[in-house]
């Protein structure tokens, strides 16, 4: 009984091997496809490199572009001082928190109303608490 099971089997293979390669085919690339797609959902989100222009940096100018030792990037000494337009937490004029820069809370504030702050101490003396849906704050 085995053996004639086996028989029709082989058989049966024998008559529809480009069908079952086929098959198989697929099959191999739809498991590939799906554990690529899971793999790209944990894979961590990269924030896009920004480069902005900062015054008010104690020190020499060491030309546009240049980081310095706090990673900030500095403007050139040959024009007037400008006003802060970037830091390393942004605020809202209207708000009670502050964020990183990236943070969606951030990213909802007009231009017109941020605040920029190098440091938590500083948001914080201003009147400001941490955002609690900004990650690391």
């Amino acid at each position: 009984m085995i053996y004639e099971s086996y028989q029709k089997v082989k058989e049966y293979a024998r008559a529809s091997q480009k069908d079952l390669f086929l098959a198989g085919l697929i099959f191999l690339v739809s498991i590939g496809s799906f554990g690529l797609g899971r793999l790209s959902a944990i894979w961590p989100e990269k924030e896009p490199i920004r480069i902005s222009q900062t015054a008010g940096i104690s020190g020499p100018a060491v030309g546009l572009g240049e980081v310095v030792g706090t990673g900030d990037f500095i403007k050139p000494n040959d024009s007037a001082p400008s006003p802060i337009l970037s830091g390393k937490y942004v605020a809202s004029k209207n708000g009670t928190a502050y964020h990183y820069p990236w943070c969606s809370g951030a990213k909802r504030i007009k231009e017109e109303n941020k605040i920029w702050f190098q440091t938590k101490e500083e948001a914080e003396s201003r009147g400001y608490k941490p955002a609690a849906n900004c990650e690391g704050l």
